[in-house]
């Protein structure tokens, strides 16, 4: 049994078995051969070696007939790995000894010696590790042949462990075989968190080396409140965390059902609209049963999963079905927020830094066929809804304007050809970079609503890469910077008389729940599984105690100082919280 501590970003509980993204795409089970079955076992094995050093042998050749020898060299390194009698031996023996399949086997033994490398402090040894992945994947699926079973096809329940998971990863999972994350990068707004929070599954991020200490089929226990990773847990612990499931599982079930139908209202009247962050129309029926007014960030990148440019009636028909299903509570549609580290397309543009690059607006700025695709499909489908359309990452007035401008012609052209659509659609704005963030009085007379994404307005403010799990400790929500921010935002918003949301993850943390209502924020925007806990939160507090707990805030000058009281605050109201 070994136990890896992480960064804890969904809460909850998970026992299964691993399936390791980094090393395959398909699933390794964990299964006893028959004693009968070893002789035959370690003849295929030995067939998948030859088959595998032969296709190096063959591509070496290629690039040497290419190239000369500079390039042919690279394949050299993997040959030598299967031609090493001590690591083939140890496979063989494993699958002899401890009747381990040939796949369990070589997972096991690829295992042992990455974490070893990764543990010396000999700079080859350490680069060899992507050597010795790549010898694995080709051995992996000389083994498997047709018997693979993809992430989007899964059998049985798994737990992810992987590097990281992008975005369109996420986007072709089995939702109902998928039963927690473990990941080696990543923080609390990563996207792999965001995910996890959407789909309530317990998750553990910034792990850093969880890749290579587990193998695909290994049992591997998730624990998203203390953000443990146990695997191959004893039985005695096994049975402890099964217990701490039940009981994690009928608090959340009761805390449901108590304040689904409750209105977020503090005891002196102060009401708060709870909205909720969804990915998928068919995840706006699981935001209404947790108790959401609506739809406050509907992302609509899922739509690009496949590789492909959506066209316009498969952008309407979705947004159309989310919107119908809402019943005429608020849908905010965000458009793409494409580019940066959501890498959708077959063939993404690079660039050298592309966080800072040409991602969000900038993005649909560049690709306005793509932008007025889309922004058709959203105006058509305000006609059966109350739909509203949010730009994201906008830096300035000018990008305001500019995007509201591509609005209007839209609807010039939809009015001339006669298509149905909501004149009178809400167009509003993310603030989401400092530079909007210190202007957002001068934005926000231009627009209907403001939205603040706390995920990358912490990362860009406190330049902190947030899916970076070496500077995860530097990513601080209660920073003052952060706090002047937010106080700034919401004055813009109350004396343009329009609402501002915040729909990051600041929105879903409990621990700054009295803050932002202290502030005078009167719409969250949160996954949807947090509903419930939020609401409890807001109708156990008065306004007034919120504003002097903002007061109180102001005078810390350290974020540590600044989130320690507020954790404190909201512990006597839901020590479950953490």
């Amino acid at each position: 049994m070994e136990i890896r501590k992480g960064v804890p970003v969904s809460a909850g509980y998970a026992i299964a078995p691993a399936f390791v993204l980094d090393s395959e795409r398909y699933r390794i089970r964990k299964r006893a051969i028959g004693k009968s079955e070893i002789e035959a076992e370690i003849r295929r094995f030995e067939e998948a070696v030859k088959v595998s050093r032969q296709d190096l042998l063959d591509l070496k050749q290629q690039w040497s007939d290419r190239s000369g020898n500079r390039l042919s060299e690279l394949f050299d390194s993997h040959i030598m790995v299967f031609e090493d009698k001590r690591i083939l031996d140890e496979i063989k023996k494993r699958i002899g000894e401890n009747h381990f399949t040939p796949e369990y086997a070589v997972s096991r033994v690829f295992r042992k010696y990455v974490k070893l490398f990764m543990e010396l402090s000999d700079g080859y040894f350490r680069q060899r590790v992507s050597d010795l992945h790549d010898v694995e994947r080709r051995l992996l699926r000389n083994l498997l042949g047709k018997k693979r079973e993809t992430l989007s096809r899964l059998q049985e329940p798994v737990i992810v462990i992987a590097r990281d998971l992008t975005p369109s990863q996420t986007a072709q999972l089995d939702r109902n075989m998928v039963v927690g994350f473990a990941t080696d990068a990543g923080g609390v707004t990563s996207h792999t968190a965001i995910v996890a929070k959407a789909l309530d599954i317990p998750a553990v991020v910034g792990l850093g080396t969880i890749t290579a200490d587990v193998s695909g089929g290994d049992r591997v226990v998730i624990d998203g409140n203390r953000g443990h990773v146990v695997v191959n847990p004893d039985e005695e612990t096994l049975k402890k965390y099964r217990v701490l499931s039940r009981n994690f599982q009928s608090f959340e079930q009761k805390l449901n059902e108590e304040f689904k139908n409750l209105p977020a209202q503090t005891p002196d009247g102060a009401k708060i609209k709870m909205f909720a962050n969804v990915e998928f129309p068919q995840e706006v029926a699981i935001a209404l049963a947790h108790g959401a007014e609506g739809v406050g960030l509907f992302r609509s990148e899922f739509l690009y999963r496949g590789g492909k440019e959506p066209t316009e009636t498969q952008h309407f028909e979705a947004y159309r079905q989310a919107a119908e299903g809402l019943g005429g509570k608020p849908l905010v549609i965000r458009t793409f927020d494409l580019g940066g580290d959501k890498q959708f397309m077959k063939n993404p543009e690079t660039e050298p830094n592309p966080i800072l690059g040409c991602r969000s607006i900038r993005y649909s700025f560049k690709h306005l066929d793509q932008f007025r695709t889309q922004l058709r499909g959203i105006l058509r489908a305000s006609a059966y809804g109350d739909v509203r359309i949010l730009f994201p990452m906008v830096s300035s007035l000018e990008e305001t304007m500019t995007a509201k401008m591509q609005v209007d012609e839209t609807k010039e052209l939809l009015a001339r050809e006669g298509t149905p659509f909501n004149e009178k659609t809400p167009v509003g704005v993310m603030i989401e970079v400092p530079s909007a963030a210190l202007t957002a009085d001068l934005i926000a007379p231009h627009v209907d609503f403001l939205s603040v994404g706390t995920n990358d307005l912490v990362q860009y403010t406190l330049a902190v890469d947030r899916v970076n799990e070496r500077v995860a400790d530097l990513y601080q929500p209660a920073h003052p910077a952060m706090i002047r921010l937010l106080k700034h935002i919401v004055e813009a918003g109350r004396r343009a008389k329009i609402p501002v949301t915040v729909c990051g993850e600041m929105a879903g943390d409990a621990t700054f729940t009295l803050f932002l209502l202290g502030l005078g924020v009167t719409e969250l925007s949160l996954a949807p599984a947090l509903i419930p806990e939020i609401k409890k939160i807001v109708r156990s507090v008065t306004l007034a105690e919120a504003r002097e707990i903002v007061e109180k805030v102001g005078e810390f000058g350290k974020a540590s100082e600044a989130s320690a009281y507020l954790r404190q605050r909201v512990l006597s109201i839901l020590p479950e919280a953490f």
